[in-house]
């Protein structure tokens, strides 16, 4: 069977064979498998706080230029939706009062 490495990853994925296609038997699951620890509340928070700290923020004038930039564009879409639907709307206004 012919196959290019896209094929034979996929089919890795999924748990086939990449040789023949042929899907393998699920591992059997063991009843006794040892649960996970529940993090507690405050653990949490303190991982929380950790991965917050390692974010870069922006800074107060680029929040402030993006803000503008966001808002100038919806001001000009809103205007060209408005354009467009009064244009259509007076055509077909034009077209049926024939």
């Amino acid at each position: 069977m012919n196959m290019n490495r896209e094929t034979k990853r996929t089919l890795a994925r999924q748990g086939a064979d990449p040789t023949t296609g042929a899907r393998k038997a699920p591992a059997p699951r063991s009843a006794g498998a040892p649960k996970r620890e529940r993090t507690s509340p405050a653990q949490f928070v303190r991982e929380v706080r950790a991965e917050m700290r390692k974010v870069a923020w922006p800074t107060r004038k680029e929040v402030v230029n993006s803000t503008i930039v966001v808002l100038i564009c919806v001001v000009l879409l809103t205007a060209f939706i408005w354009l467009v639907d009064s244009g259509a709307s007076h055509l077909i206004r034009f077209i049926y009062e024939r």
